[in-house]
């Protein structure tokens, strides 16, 4: 069976959250994605999002070189969520960071659990 991007469930915005994993399990970030981010990632294999604050497409790594290449995009059971399994070049995060979930919350205590990369 085809894919075809408007089978998706989006929110109000036209929106879909994404979870991006690297190929070694690691949950690197989450972002969004509209239909047209969707087609322009299968289409490249360049993880492409949407960018709620300026409005546009954000291929990841375009200004930073942290490229993600997919391998393999996954539908949720509902059709309301997306799992993107990448190869990922340097950090994901904006915070030279390897993943956005670098704080962990601790006996009521919010602990940095992953220092910025070197470099």
């Amino acid at each position: 069976m085809a894919f075809d991007p408007a089978s998706l469930k989006y929110d109000a915005a036209g929106l879909i959250p994404a979870i991006t994993q690297d190929t070694g399990g690691a949950v690197l970030m989450m972002a969004w994605m509209n239909a047209d981010a969707v087609a322009r990632t299968l289409d490249s294999g360049r993880v492409t999002y949407w960018s709620r604050s300026r409005q546009a497409f954000w291929v990841k790594g375009e200004s930073s070189g942290h490229v993600q290449r997919l391998i393999e995009m996954r539908v949720d059971c509902d059709r309301d969520c997306l799992l993107l399994l990448v190869e990922q070049e340097g950090p994901a995060c904006h915070t030279n960071r390897r993943s956005c979930f670098y704080t962990a919350i601790r006996d009521g205590e919010e602990v940095e659990i992953m220092a910025p990369l070197a470099g």
